[in-house]
């Protein structure tokens, strides 16, 4: 049967609830499942993340096999590759949520801000392309003196603006994506994983969520 955004994503909250609290189902991870999903996969949402290993979709939702279309760089950085394979999920396996979450104590956002200081040694180009979509949102917490204890931008809340900026960025780069949340067939939710309490926090709800 499918679901609507808005009942992924009370799916999704329930399963989060059951981790935070030790009492995971871990659902659908036996051979009966893993036989069923052998010819086809119909996931009920596409999740894009970060690559940090405290950071595992299935686990934090408690979901199981065939469940989630994961897709995870350093930083939940912004690529065509990362495009491409959201609209596969969305066009071709008409997923109806999409969530993009990122989290704190993230490696990606801290290279970011530490990159961005005068003394900064130069970065392994690689990475330095990577991160380099973070910095306006480094930019922009220093300008408004949003600064943590050590007197340097406050990752929490770079962290923050970096995902509402990844969010608005896969609206603006992608319009297959943009015309299925405007069609009611997508919802998108932006939020952080807050690695100590296990919980995933929305931030940004965009499109229809409603549960009935």
């Amino acid at each position: 049967m499918t679901q609507t955004p808005g009942e992924v994503w009370a799916d999704m909250v329930r399963g989060n609830e059951r981790f935070i609290s030790g009492e995971p189902l871990h659902p659908r991870q036996d051979v009966e499942r893993r036989e069923q999903l052998a010819s086809a996969q119909h996931p009920s949402a596409v999740l894009f993340g970060c690559s940090d290993s405290r950071l595992a979709a299935e686990i934090i939702f408690d979901k199981g096999l065939g469940d989630l279309f994961v897709i995870r760089n350093a930083g939940q950085v912004i690529s065509e590759s990362v495009i491409g394979s959201i609209e596969y999920a969305v066009a071709v396996l008409h997923v109806p949520l999409l969530v993009v979450l990122g989290h704190d104590e993230c490696g990606a956002v801290r290279a970011a801000i530490d990159s961005a200081q005068p003394d900064a040694a130069p970065l392994p180009p690689h990475i330095a392309q990577l991160i380099a979509p973070i910095a306006p949102a480094v930019q922009r917490v220093a300008a408004a003196e949003g600064l943590g204890a050590d007197g340097l931008p406050d990752p929490v809340e770079v962290g923050r603006e970096h995902l509402r900026d990844t969010v608005a960025e896969l609206l603006e780069g992608s319009e297959l994506i943009s015309a299925a949340v405007a069609a009611g067939t997508l919802a998108v939710v932006g939020a952080n994983y807050r690695l100590l309490e296990g919980r995933v926090a929305p931030d940004v709800m965009i499109g229809s969520l409603a549960t009935s």
